[in-house]
């Protein structure tokens, strides 16, 4: 079974029931398998008139690797990288992740569920 470590964003200075909403989506996560230390790509989150964006920090990881899926009230973002274990290399120093990553961002309230999309652009 695959897993994820789940990371759930949410906006500054949200209200309780917010918190309670990103609690529900951690948990449902976390049914599913997600357990052990999280890694979690940096991200900037925003929206301005013509949408919601998500800038994350993947350098060097291939665009196949990443899925972006919209429901309802989230955008969830998972990839994948898989470390090259034929090449041979004794590492000295590794700092660059390998492995799965699951992302969680709840959208506005007051989006269109039924023309939400979600793209990939690697050049931001």
């Amino acid at each position: 079974m695959t897993s994820y470590h789940a990371a759930v964003m949410a906006p500054i200075g949200q209200d309780s029931f917010d918190r309670q909403i990103d609690r529900l989506l951690e948990d449902a996560v976390s049914a599913f398998g997600v357990h052990g230390a999280a890694w979690a790509p940096s991200s900037n989150a925003w929206e301005d008139d013509n949408g919601f964006y998500v800038q994350m920090a993947l350098p060097g990881w291939d665009p196949q690797d990443v899925s972006l899926e919209v429901t309802k009230h989230a955008l969830s973002i998972k990839g994948e990288r898989k470390e090259d274990s034929g090449s041979g290399r004794t590492f000295h120093v590794k700092e660059i992740a390998d492995g799965r990553f699951l992302r969680l961002f709840r959208l506005p309230t007051d989006i269109d569920s039924e023309k939400a999309s979600a793209a990939q652009k690697t050049d931001c």
